[in-house]
Protein backbone atom coordinates (compact mmCIF):
# COMPACT_ATOMS: atom_id res chain seq x y z
CA UNK A 1 0.00 0.00 0.00
CA UNK A 2 1.51 3.41 -0.79
CA UNK A 3 2.62 5.68 1.98
CA UNK A 4 0.10 8.39 3.22
CA UNK A 5 1.18 11.70 2.06
CA UNK A 6 2.52 13.93 4.95
CA UNK A 7 4.61 13.15 8.31
CA UNK A 8 4.04 10.57 9.98
CA UNK A 9 3.00 10.65 13.72
CA UNK A 10 5.17 7.79 15.12
CA UNK A 11 7.46 5.33 14.51
CA UNK A 12 7.63 1.36 15.59
CA UNK A 13 10.39 -1.59 15.50
CA UNK A 14 8.31 -4.71 15.09
CA UNK A 15 10.36 -7.80 15.91
CA UNK A 16 10.36 -11.83 15.82
CA UNK A 17 6.69 -12.08 14.63
CA UNK A 18 4.82 -15.03 14.99
CA UNK A 19 1.80 -15.48 12.60
CA UNK A 20 -0.63 -18.14 13.73
CA UNK A 21 -3.97 -18.45 11.14
CA UNK A 22 -6.83 -20.54 11.93
CA UNK A 23 -9.76 -21.36 9.51
CA UNK A 24 -13.20 -19.95 10.99
CA UNK A 25 -16.71 -19.49 9.89
CA UNK A 26 -17.62 -16.70 8.40
CA UNK A 27 -20.74 -15.58 10.50
CA UNK A 28 -18.84 -16.06 13.31
CA UNK A 29 -16.50 -13.02 12.70
CA UNK A 30 -19.44 -10.65 10.79
CA UNK A 31 -21.90 -10.54 13.87
CA UNK A 32 -18.78 -9.13 16.22
CA UNK A 33 -17.90 -6.62 13.46
CA UNK A 34 -19.50 -2.95 13.16
CA UNK A 35 -21.93 -2.69 10.71
CA UNK A 36 -19.89 -1.11 8.08
CA UNK A 37 -17.18 -3.66 7.97
CA UNK A 38 -17.40 -6.48 5.87
CA UNK A 39 -15.33 -9.98 6.54
CA UNK A 40 -12.35 -10.48 4.07
CA UNK A 41 -12.07 -13.60 2.58
CA UNK A 42 -9.44 -15.22 0.92
CA UNK A 43 -11.22 -17.98 -1.85
CA UNK A 44 -14.30 -17.62 0.17
CA UNK A 45 -12.42 -18.82 3.55
CA UNK A 46 -12.53 -16.05 6.83
CA UNK A 47 -9.70 -16.55 8.93
CA UNK A 48 -8.56 -15.94 12.53
CA UNK A 49 -4.85 -14.62 13.55
CA UNK A 50 -3.11 -14.94 16.77
CA UNK A 51 0.28 -12.33 16.39
CA UNK A 52 2.96 -12.65 19.25
CA UNK A 53 5.77 -10.17 18.61
CA UNK A 54 8.25 -7.72 20.61
CA UNK A 55 7.35 -4.08 19.50
CA UNK A 56 10.57 -1.96 20.25
CA UNK A 57 11.33 1.48 20.77
CA UNK A 58 7.69 2.95 20.44
CA UNK A 59 7.48 6.77 20.33
CA UNK A 60 5.75 9.45 19.29
CA UNK A 61 7.82 11.66 16.36
CA UNK A 62 8.36 14.69 18.24
CA UNK A 63 10.18 12.12 21.20
CA UNK A 64 13.85 12.20 20.77
CA UNK A 65 15.83 9.28 21.73
CA UNK A 66 14.85 5.60 22.43
CA UNK A 67 11.19 5.25 22.93
CA UNK A 68 9.11 2.54 24.78
CA UNK A 69 9.73 -1.43 24.27
CA UNK A 70 7.33 -4.12 25.24
CA UNK A 71 5.99 -7.73 24.16
CA UNK A 72 2.10 -7.72 22.39
CA UNK A 73 -0.34 -10.30 21.37
CA UNK A 74 -3.12 -9.46 18.65
CA UNK A 75 -6.11 -11.29 17.88
CA UNK A 76 -7.28 -10.08 14.51
CA UNK A 77 -9.42 -10.92 11.42
CA UNK A 78 -9.39 -9.28 8.08
CA UNK A 79 -11.54 -6.85 7.33
CA UNK A 80 -13.18 -4.08 4.04
CA UNK A 81 -15.57 -1.85 3.53
CA UNK A 82 -17.99 -3.07 0.30
CA UNK A 83 -14.72 -3.80 -1.34
CA UNK A 84 -12.26 -1.46 -0.50
CA UNK A 85 -9.23 -0.46 1.78
CA UNK A 86 -8.60 -3.94 2.95
CA UNK A 87 -7.37 -3.87 6.66
CA UNK A 88 -7.12 -5.42 9.91
CA UNK A 89 -10.06 -5.87 12.99
CA UNK A 90 -8.54 -6.05 16.52
CA UNK A 91 -10.70 -8.59 19.05
CA UNK A 92 -8.05 -7.72 21.65
CA UNK A 93 -4.50 -6.95 21.87
CA UNK A 94 -2.22 -7.58 24.68
CA UNK A 95 0.98 -5.74 25.96
CA UNK A 96 3.18 -6.04 29.00
CA UNK A 97 3.26 -2.10 29.40
CA UNK A 98 0.67 -0.81 31.38
CA UNK A 99 1.28 2.56 30.05
CA UNK A 100 1.20 1.56 26.70
CA UNK A 101 -2.14 0.15 27.29
CA UNK A 102 -3.57 3.37 28.86
CA UNK A 103 -2.61 5.03 25.81
CA UNK A 104 -3.67 2.83 22.91
CA UNK A 105 -7.39 2.56 24.40
CA UNK A 106 -7.23 6.55 24.96
CA UNK A 107 -5.29 7.48 22.00
CA UNK A 108 -6.48 4.57 19.28
CA UNK A 109 -9.18 3.21 20.91
CA UNK A 110 -8.09 -0.26 20.60
CA UNK A 111 -9.44 -3.10 22.95
CA UNK A 112 -5.98 -3.39 25.06
CA UNK A 113 -5.16 -5.64 27.92
CA UNK A 114 -2.45 -5.85 30.51
CA UNK A 115 -0.60 -9.07 30.79
CA UNK A 116 2.62 -10.37 32.35
CA UNK A 117 4.37 -11.67 29.38
CA UNK A 118 7.83 -13.24 28.38
CA UNK A 119 10.14 -14.70 25.80
CA UNK A 120 12.86 -16.96 25.84
CA UNK A 121 14.94 -19.03 23.28
CA UNK A 122 17.52 -21.84 23.74
CA UNK A 123 19.06 -24.44 20.88
CA UNK A 124 16.90 -22.45 18.03
CA UNK A 125 13.21 -22.99 19.88
CA UNK A 126 11.47 -19.67 20.86
CA UNK A 127 9.13 -19.87 23.90
CA UNK A 128 6.43 -16.84 23.96
CA UNK A 129 3.83 -16.70 27.19
CA UNK A 130 0.93 -14.24 27.70
CA UNK A 131 -1.26 -14.24 30.45
CA UNK A 132 -3.79 -11.47 31.68
CA UNK A 133 -4.72 -11.52 35.27
CA UNK A 134 -7.69 -13.79 34.63
CA UNK A 135 -5.95 -16.25 33.04
CA UNK A 136 -6.66 -15.50 29.55
CA UNK A 137 -3.02 -15.50 27.17
CA UNK A 138 -1.37 -18.04 24.96
CA UNK A 139 1.90 -19.62 25.48
CA UNK A 140 3.68 -21.65 22.46
CA UNK A 141 6.82 -22.48 21.06
CA UNK A 142 8.40 -22.70 17.79
CA UNK A 143 11.20 -22.66 15.36
CA UNK A 144 11.89 -20.26 12.94
CA UNK A 145 12.74 -21.79 9.58
CA UNK A 146 13.85 -20.83 5.86
CA UNK A 147 13.32 -17.73 4.18
CA UNK A 148 9.99 -18.52 2.01
CA UNK A 149 10.21 -15.29 0.21
CA UNK A 150 8.42 -11.99 -0.49
CA UNK A 151 4.70 -12.39 -0.37
CA UNK A 152 3.23 -12.26 -3.70
CA UNK A 153 -0.07 -10.35 -4.04
CA UNK A 154 -2.92 -12.24 -4.72
CA UNK A 155 -1.42 -14.99 -2.33
CA UNK A 156 -2.54 -16.15 0.92
CA UNK A 157 0.60 -14.96 2.43
CA UNK A 158 0.38 -11.83 1.34
CA UNK A 159 -3.58 -11.96 2.22
CA UNK A 160 -2.49 -12.48 5.97
CA UNK A 161 0.73 -10.92 6.57
CA UNK A 162 0.51 -7.72 4.29
CA UNK A 163 -1.88 -5.54 6.32
CA UNK A 164 -1.41 -1.76 6.51
CA UNK A 165 -4.84 -0.08 7.39
CA UNK A 166 -6.47 -0.80 10.71
CA UNK A 167 -10.01 -0.09 12.01
CA UNK A 168 -11.59 0.40 15.24
CA UNK A 169 -14.81 1.71 17.02
CA UNK A 170 -15.00 5.19 18.84
CA UNK A 171 -17.82 6.35 20.60
CA UNK A 172 -19.96 4.50 17.99
CA UNK A 173 -18.24 6.39 15.04
CA UNK A 174 -15.59 3.99 12.59
CA UNK A 175 -12.20 4.75 12.60
CA UNK A 176 -9.04 3.92 11.11
CA UNK A 177 -4.87 4.48 11.08
CA UNK A 178 -2.50 3.52 8.75
CA UNK A 179 1.12 2.39 9.06
CA UNK A 180 3.85 1.90 6.62
CA UNK A 181 6.64 -0.39 6.05
CA UNK A 182 8.80 -2.24 3.50
CA UNK A 183 7.18 -6.07 3.23
CA UNK A 184 7.81 -8.43 6.07
CA UNK A 185 11.10 -10.55 5.75
CA UNK A 186 8.58 -14.13 5.48
CA UNK A 187 9.79 -17.53 6.92
CA UNK A 188 8.69 -20.36 7.29
CA UNK A 189 8.02 -22.14 11.17
CA UNK A 190 7.52 -25.05 13.04
CA UNK A 191 5.14 -24.86 15.90
CA UNK A 192 6.23 -27.34 18.57
CA UNK A 193 3.42 -26.60 20.85
CA UNK A 194 0.85 -24.22 21.79
CA UNK A 195 -2.13 -23.34 24.11
CA UNK A 196 -4.68 -20.40 23.95
CA UNK A 197 -7.71 -19.06 24.91
CA UNK A 198 -7.45 -15.79 23.80
CA UNK A 199 -9.98 -16.97 20.67
CA UNK A 200 -12.77 -18.11 23.03
CA UNK A 201 -11.91 -14.84 25.41
CA UNK A 202 -12.58 -12.98 21.67
CA UNK A 203 -15.81 -15.30 21.11
CA UNK A 204 -14.84 -16.87 18.42
CA UNK A 205 -12.84 -20.03 19.44
CA UNK A 206 -11.00 -22.10 17.30
CA UNK A 207 -10.12 -26.16 16.92
CA UNK A 208 -6.52 -27.87 17.03
CA UNK A 209 -3.59 -26.00 15.98
CA UNK A 210 -3.25 -23.50 13.28
CA UNK A 211 -3.00 -24.54 9.96
CA UNK A 212 -1.10 -21.81 8.67
CA UNK A 213 2.14 -20.68 10.58
CA UNK A 214 4.78 -17.77 9.55
CA UNK A 215 7.90 -15.67 11.27
CA UNK A 216 9.59 -12.77 10.56
CA UNK A 217 12.19 -11.32 12.42
CA UNK A 218 10.57 -8.00 11.45
CA UNK A 219 10.26 -4.78 10.06
CA UNK A 220 10.87 -0.94 10.74
CA UNK A 221 7.31 1.39 11.14
CA UNK A 222 5.87 4.17 10.40
CA UNK A 223 2.68 5.31 12.33
CA UNK A 224 -0.18 7.47 11.32
CA UNK A 225 -2.96 8.49 13.52
CA UNK A 226 -6.43 7.75 13.68
CA UNK A 227 -8.93 9.24 11.76
CA UNK A 228 -12.61 9.03 10.89
CA UNK A 229 -13.63 6.85 8.42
Amino acid sequence: MQRPQGRHDGTQRWRDLLFLHWPVPEASLASLLPASLNVDTFDGQAWLGIVPFAMVDVKPRWLPGAGLSFLETNVRTYVHREGRDPGVWFFSLDAASWLAVQAARLGWSLPYYHAKMSTTEADGITRYETRRADGVGIDCRYRRLDPIGPSEVGGLQHFFLERYVLYASRRGQLVRGQVHHDPYPAYGAELISHCENLSAASHVPVQGAPTHVHASPGVDVEVFGIRPC
